[in-house]
């Protein structure tokens, strides 16, 4: 049984994502993309746009120096436009200190097989939004 073409397109931004390739990551978002991100943290909020999503992305990459990966443990589709991404989440500061290890997942609506909304969930909104810390 073939895989879901939802399902693949997730699996293939996770793939980019983690090489850091946010040209790749860019090609399956449609332009007015929105990210919601839980928490308080710098990294927080209602990013709105491909290009400012994608800026959010390279932060992560920032702040962890590439010290960040996931590991995507499945993908759920409705056949409807939506999309579930339960992962794990590993990443350090060194600036900080301190690493995280966190389960999570990615809820994706998807429409003419682009990505339109991402709507992120974690295990610990606090330790989340500790290990971002705010904006310097």
């Amino acid at each position: 049984m073939a895989e879901h073409p939802d399902a693949a397109l997730v699996r293939r931004g996770f793939d980019a994502w983690t090489k850091g390739d946010m040209e790749a990551v860019g090609e399956l978002m449609t332009a007015d993309c929105t990210h919601h991100s839980p928490g308080e943290s710098q990294i927080s909020g209602h990013i709105k746009g491909r290009d400012n999503v994608l800026d959010m992305y390279r932060k992560m990459f920032e702040l962890t120096r590439g010290e960040m990966r996931v590991e995507l443990q499945s993908v759920s589709v409705d056949g409807r436009g939506h999309a579930v991404a339960a992962n794990r989440f590993f990443a350090t500061r060194e600036d900080k200190g301190m690493g995280i290890e966190m389960n999570g997942a990615l809820v994706f609506t998807i429409i003419g097989g682009k990505i339109s909304d991402i709507d992120e969930c974690v295990e610990d909104i606090d330790v989340a939004d500790s290990f971002w810390g705010q904006a310097e």
